[in-house]
């Protein structure tokens, strides 16, 4: 069985037996379902068999990662990516995608048939093919938090633990008409016609908000730890930054880095961004919301 997802107006694919009894499990990808299956971004197929890993592999990325942080390991070797994936560096790599050159197919190995080691895999495998392969198309994936308010999204970002959700959680609490879209990896995507819409993703975190809704991008905020509330403007090259260490994708790659520039450029030349010094309270959301929804 082969189901089509639409998200962010990319679709992709994901392929299991009809009989898997991992298909019940992925309802937060029920909202994006589509019949649209003519021209799919990328397709990953889980395998039931065992992998037979590439010889000659070379690791192209092996990042240093803190405790409780998703491990992914990328090599390449002989027309080929493979991605070892584990849930917290202290957990052995079971999830190993393998993918097509150019990231637009992917085969999705399991070490052990463990529920949650098999949605980890699944879920990791999509979020890293729709980065890599929506890239070049003016789209970024970012690790934000994302709320909605006076028909416009604002993405608040920052480092993980920092007070992303925090701050999301503050608005909804104290700024009337304020909608949680996305808690983790919401989708942002520059348009031909120069319009740059926020979308929300079957990816979410540790809070599920896996809502298929949409907005145009008020402002990107960074959130910072400080003893008083105050908000200031970012200048074109801090909010570049910003935002370029917050969106993934493999950024080694030339086709990857490049489409992620052009996105960059478009959307910091044309839309506000800001760093928000605050305590974790209600001031600091009227503080934000008061310069951002003007």
């Amino acid at each position: 069985m082969t189901r089509y997802y639409k998200v962010a107006g990319h679709v992709f694919s994901l392929a299991m037996t009809d009989s898997c009894s991992l298909w019940p499990r992925l309802t937060q990808y029920d909202p994006f379902v589509t019949e649209d299956g003519s021209s799919p971004l990328f397709g990953i197929e889980l395998c039931t068999d065992s992998l037979d890993r590439p010889a000659d592999l070379e690791t192209v990325y092996d990042p240093e990662t803190e405790p409780g942080e998703t491990v992914v390991r990328l090599h390449k070797g002989n027309g080929l990516w493979v991605f070892d994936m584990s849930p917290d560096k202290d957990i052995p790599c079971r999830s190993h995608l393998v993918a097509s050159e150019d990231f637009s197919s992917g085969r999705l190995y399991l070490d052990n048939r463990r529920v949650s080691d098999a949605i980890f895999g699944i879920n990791n495998s999509l979020m890293l093919l729709y980065a890599f392969r929506s890239a070049p198309l003016g789209t970024l994936e970012l690790h934000a938090s994302m709320v909605s308010n006076s028909g416009k999204a604002f993405l608040f970002l920052a480092r993980s633990g920092t007070g992303k959700s925090t701050h999301s959680q503050l608005w909804l609490d104290h700024i009337p008409g304020t909608e949680l879209m996305n808690d983790d990896n919401p989708i942002v995507r520059v348009h031909p016609d120069g319009s740059i819409i926020a979308y929300g993703s079957p990816w979410s975190g540790k809070t599920p908000c896996y809502r298929n809704v949409q907005a145009p991008v008020g402002a990107f905020v960074r959130i910072r730890r400080c003893a008083e509330n105050r908000i200031t403007p970012l200048k074109v090259l801090e909010a570049y930054a910003l935002i370029y260490s917050s969106c993934s994708g493999f950024k080694a790659d030339k086709t990857i880095a490049d489409g992620l520039h052009a996105t960059l450029e478009k959307i910091v030349t044309t839309t506000p961004c800001y760093v928000l010094d605050c305590r974790p309270d209600e001031e600091a959301a009227r503080v934000c919301s008061s310069e951002v929804l003007r």
